[in-house]
């Protein structure tokens, strides 16, 4: 079960990993508010960790990415017997990393970006890809779904307010990844926290800033670690 961040829907999230299909059952839902849904005048990802719950079934491997990360990190921890392994990447959940100076002066950037920043969709697209490091070209005109994304993006509750229980997701015995692009501090200084409190496994994919599914060599290193977890299923 593969969740998106910020940005863009499922169908543009994630492309690259589209060949694992081969061997393994992909789950991709659009989060509400995305493209094909109908906009929404806010997104909150405690309300979509609810939503997208469901959707692990009878137990599924989970992957997040960026605000979809927090989601997952939510559904996680409140359905650890549902989840068989937990991918993050780099999740914006700088609460976990406040008092660092990265971290601050992004929030800072960011929440000024949200609050008082311009509100057309492709001036705004450009100054957050900007803060968070994506590496992405803007389509001029932006298509309608695109636009959808963006003004999703725009209603979104700030991810740093989220309240990750690390204690809780630590005492859960399935296997953890998080993976970091080597591209800011404020996503490695979270990414680091994770590693340690959790603990998790760590990676770096560098070379495409934030956008993480995108980097060379993703599809592999997330097929190599759901072949280890499912290992480590048969052998417990």
């Amino acid at each position: 079960m593969l969740i998106h961040g910020s940005g863009g829907n499922a169908q543009t999230a994630w492309t690259a990993v589209r060949p694992l299909a081969e061997r393994f059952t992909l789950v991709t839902p659009n989060r509400s508010g995305y493209p094909p849904d109908p906009p929404l005048e806010r997104i909150d990802f405690e309300v979509q960790a609810a939503e997208l719950a469901p959707l692990l079934e009878d137990g599924a491997h989970l992957v997040g990415h960026s605000y979809g990360g927090v989601i997952a990190l939510l559904i996680a921890t409140a359905h650890p017997e549902q989840v068989r392994s937990l991918v993050v990447s780099e999740p914006p959940a700088f609460a976990l990393a406040r008092g660092n100076a990265a971290v601050d002066a992004l929030v800072e950037g960011l929440d000024e970006h949200f609050t008082r920043g311009p509100r057309d969709p492709r001036a705004f697209a450009e100054g957050f890809l900007g803060l968070v490091g994506t590496k992405a070209q803007l389509r001029d005109p932006l298509p309608p779904e695109l636009e959808q994304s963006i003004r999703a993006t725009m209603n979104e509750r700030p991810p740093w307010e989220a309240e990750i229980p690390l204690a809780e997701l630590a005492a859960s015995e399935f296997p953890k990844l998080v993976i970091s692009g080597a591209h800011h501090p404020a996503f490695d200084a979270v990414c680091d926290v994770l590693e340690e409190r959790l603990p998790a496994r760590r990676e770096v994919l560098p070379g495409a800033g934030h956008g993480i599914p995108r980097a060379r060599g993703y599809p592999e290193l997330l097929a190599a670690f759901l072949d280890d977890s499912a290992g480590t299923e048969r052998s417990t």
